[in-house]
């Protein structure tokens, strides 16, 4: 057109030369963001926040700097598993997130509010809203890998996170139960609606060993993970037992102190991102 300027976001035009235009949420200025990785689950209950604190764990062993941010507002517990309670600070340029022992930054609606007890009564815009500013308002220094721990299922704020952060891969959270087949179907396919690579799944909860003789029970059931996987020719990248130990260090801020060599093949699906 002979009166185009160059400025589709100021044109009602569906022109030939219109630029499709990006819903990426600018990152503050003053991070640095290497890699982000967003852990999911089709619902709720099965490990997810878990999961990605191991995660960030085992990336920091790793030598890597490494950030969690909180997505899940109305559930958030990511300062329970570090053991942290309140954001490093703020000034003109943004806030910075809370540090763990080990130097994991933490960004969680919870370090924000005056009494962590309080639920958050917000409509979904809003709690998308929050999430995008931990993207733009945070300031992320120096992170190699920031893990997202996304809410359960595929609304507001997955789709939010999904438009608004440059996501490199997902990885999915499940547990044996056969209703889980389905809803991980969910998941996947919400994965490549927003054209998201998914890295894999991770099975928790897969089974419990005995302690006194080591035998491996399945407390839900036989898994039908595997006949998921293959049809989406995606791989299963670990099984989680059921693990006191672990349960009992997220709720008193120990998860720096875990083993999580059950996740190096979860690593390296993310290290290939």
């Amino acid at each position: 057109m002979s009166s185009c300027n160059g400025n589709c976001s100021s044109c009602g035009s569906d022109c030939a030369d219109r630029k499709a235009e990006s819903l990426l949420a600018k990152l503050n200025p003053k991070s640095r963001v290497g890699k982000v990785i967003a852990v999911v689950s089709g619902k709720g209950g099965v490990g997810k926040s878990t999961v990605t604190s191991m995660l960030a764990v085992a990336m920091a062993r790793k030598g890597k700097r490494v950030g969690v941010l909180d997505a899940d507002i109305t559930g958030p517990s990511a300062p329970t598993a570090f053991g942290v309670t309140e954001c490093q600070g703020a000034n003109e340029d943004g806030l910075y997130p809370a540090l763990s022992r080990g130097g994991i930054q933490v960004m969680s609606i919870n370090l924000l509010l005056d009494d962590p007890a309080s639920p958050v009564v917000w409509r979904g815009p809003v709690i998308a809203g929050a999430v995008k500013q931990f993207w733009t308002d945070v300031i992320w220094e120096d992170v190699d890998y920031l893990f997202v721990d996304m809410p359960p299922g595929t609304g507001d704020v997955p789709l939010t996170v999904f438009q608004s952060l440059p996501v490199d891969g997902i990885v999915i959270v499940t547990s044996p139960q056969d209703l889980v087949s389905m809803i991980v179907e969910k998941a996947v396919k919400m994965a490549q609606m927003m054209h998201i690579p998914v890295l894999g799944f991770v099975e928790n909860y897969a089974y419990l060993e005995c302690p006194d003789c080591g035998k491996r029970i399945n407390v839900f059931g036989e898994s039908h993970l595997d006949e998921v996987a293959a049809k989406h020719d995606l791989p299963v990248l670990a099984r989680l037992p059921i693990d006191p130990n672990v349960a009992q260090a997220y709720d008193s801020g120990l998860m720096e102190t875990v083993d999580t060599e059950c996740m190096n093949a979860v690593l390296e699906a993310v290290e290939r991102a």
